[in-house]
Parts: structure tokens; C-alpha cells; sequence
């Protein structure tokens, strides 16, 4: 088909209108499209921005507690520094204060009556085979330690003192001489022989009847922190040795004590007391007796 010029014109104008219209849209599709993009990135930035700021408002505020926490531990710290200086102050210009003084060594000595002297004439079963002693009164010394335990008596009551105390004593009852008589008898000697007895230095020979005593008791003291303060030993432990032995040569026995006295601190831990005590044997020393009462003083020095 040929065209003409007319036509030829109105397609080339109708063309350009269309060119003309669809151009300028593509145009405002394209610019829409880069303001989205340009705000997308915008937005992107921003959020970044937010979290590093967020991210570092966390690390601001751990910083901020550990340094409330320094602070506060160096506070405490120096509070007690503080209160530890003042505690010294106060302890360098407090007067000097002595340890309590509750063990106690002292020296004792006073009365003593046996149940029954030696001097009997049945020398077999009472003891006259070696002294014909009859006296029944002596004396004794010795010394004591008292260790004490605790001043609460195990935890049961306050104010009593539980001690351990360790004595040694040295008695004596006042001397004899030794029986002849009896001698002879003990020795399957007839009277005859008595004088070869007396030649052999086995006769006539004084004798001092002395004792030594050894014991381990317990000890009970009231009124702890009184300068005045009972006592009392239920049940103790003697240890009995002769001086002139028994019928059987024997020179030991075991047996126990029961006492009470009093004590008194009379200045800076020198204290004075007296006592009274018995002594029993469940049997005699092989026919020698050894029950004996006993009644003194002592004088003691705390430590």
C-alpha cells in the first residue's frame, strides 16, 4: 500500500505524540524508584546508627555499675581500715588487762590421827613387828598443784570450777623400837638365841614410824570469781608408801580420800585455806594400819 504525504504525516505526528506521552512517565517511574532506594538506604543508616548508639549506652551503663561497685567495695574497704585503726587506738590506750589466774601450787601441812597405831602386841595382824610405836597423833607437810579444768562444770552450772589436783605429803607418827619377843617368834628363834639376835643389830633399834603419801584427785570450787570460795574432793586417789615396812616387808598400798575446805585470795593470787580429809585403805598394809584423819592449812600462789 502507498502512502501519501497526508498520511504520511498524521503516522509521524501521532508517533511523536505517543513518544511524547509514554517518555515523561518512564521518566517519573525511574525518579520514584531512585527516592525509595535513596530512603531505604536512609532508613538502613539510621537503624545502624541506633544500635551502635544502643550498643554503647550498654557498655556505658556496665561501666557505670563497676565503677558503683569499685566504689562501693573501696568505700567498705575503707570503713574497716577505719574501724580497724580506731580499735587499735582504743586497745593501745586501754589499760593492760591480766589473764584470769586459776591453777594453783601451794604448800600444806597441819594435824593427822590414825584409826589405830602400830604398836599392838599381836604383831601378826597389827603391825608391831618392826616398831612398837603406840601413838596414834602425827603431822604432816607436803605441797599440792591444782590444775583447773573449766569454771563451769562441764557446761552444767556456772560458777563452779572443775580442778585436778596432784599432792605429795610426808607424815609422821613418833618412833618405837623394835620388839624382841617377836623378833624370836618371827624368826623361828628360841630365847636363847635372842642375844645373837641383839648382836646382828635386829634388836633395840628405834624405828620413826613416817608415811608418804601420794594422791590424784578431783577437785570441786564454788563461788567462781569470789575471793571466798568453798571446796570439797568427793573421792580421790592415795598411794600409801611405809617408811618402817609391814610384817611382809611391804611398803605400798592404794587407797582413796574424801575432803572439803575453804580458800581465800588474799592478795594479787596469794591465797590461804584449810582443809579437812580422811584417808581410807579398804584393807591394811599387811597388818599395819593406815585409815588416818587429817586437819590443816595451806599457803597458795595462783598462776
Amino acid at each position: 500500500m502507498t502512502l501519501n504525504k497526508t498520511q504520511l504525516a498524521l503516522a509521524i505526528a501521532a508517533a511523536t505524540l505517543s513518544l511524547a506521552i509514554v517518555a515523561p512517565a518512564q521518566a517519573a517511574d525511574t525518579r520514584a524508584d531512585r527516592v525509595a532506594e535513596a530512603a531505604a538506604r536512609k532508613t538502613e543508616a539510621l537503624e545502624a546508627q541506633m544500635q551502635q548508639m544502643a550498643d554503647q549506652m550498654q557498655a556505658m551503663q556496665a561501666e557505670l555499675s563497676r565503677v558503683k561497685s569499685s566504689s562501693a567495695q573501696a568505700s567498705t574497704e575503707a570503713a574497716k581500715v577505719q574501724e580497724l585503726d580506731s580499735w587499735m587506738a582504743s586497745m593501745k590506750s586501754a589499760p593492760a588487762v591480766s589473764a584470769p589466774k586459776d591453777h594453783l601450787v601451794a604448800v600444806r601441812g597441819g594435824y593427822e590421827r590414825l584409826d589405830q597405831s602400830r604398836g599392838n602386841t599381836n604383831f601378826l595382824t597389827d603391825g608391831a613387828l618392826l616398831s612398837n610405836n603406840d601413838s596414834q597423833d602425827g603431822f604432816y607437810f607436803g605441797g599440792a598443784f591444782d590444775y583447773n579444768i573449766n569454771n563451769d562444770l562441764f557446761g552444767l552450772m556456772d560458777g563452779i570450777s572443775f580442778d585436778i589436783e596432784l599432792g605429795v605429803e610426808y607424815s609422821q607418827f613418833g618412833t618405837g623400837t623394835n620388839n624382841i619377843s617377836n623378833l624370836a617368834v618371827a624368826t623361828g628363834s628360841t630365847t636363847e638365841a635372842l642375844p645373837s639376835l641383839g648382836q646382828a643389830g635386829l634388836t633395840n633399834q628405834t624405828s620413826t614410824d613416817s608415811r608418804l603419801r601420794l594422791s590424784a584427785s578431783p577437785k570441786i570450787k564454788f563461788m567462781y570469781g569470789s575471793r571466798f570460795r568453798p571446796w570439797l574432793i568427793p573421792v580421790g586417789l592415795d598411794i600409801n608408801i611405809l617408811g618402817v615396812p609391814s610384817n611382809a616387808v611391804s611398803v605400798l598400798n592404794a587407797g582413796m580420800q574424801s575432803g572439803g575446805g575453804i580458800e581465800y585470795d588474799l592478795y594479787k593470787g596469794i591465797v590461804i585455806g584449810s582443809d579437812v580429809r580422811y584417808h581410807y585403805s579398804t584393807s591394811k598394809l599387811d597388818g599395819t594400819p593406815t585409815n588416818v584423819f587429817s586437819a590443816g592449812g595451806y599457803l597458795g600462789f595462783k598462776f
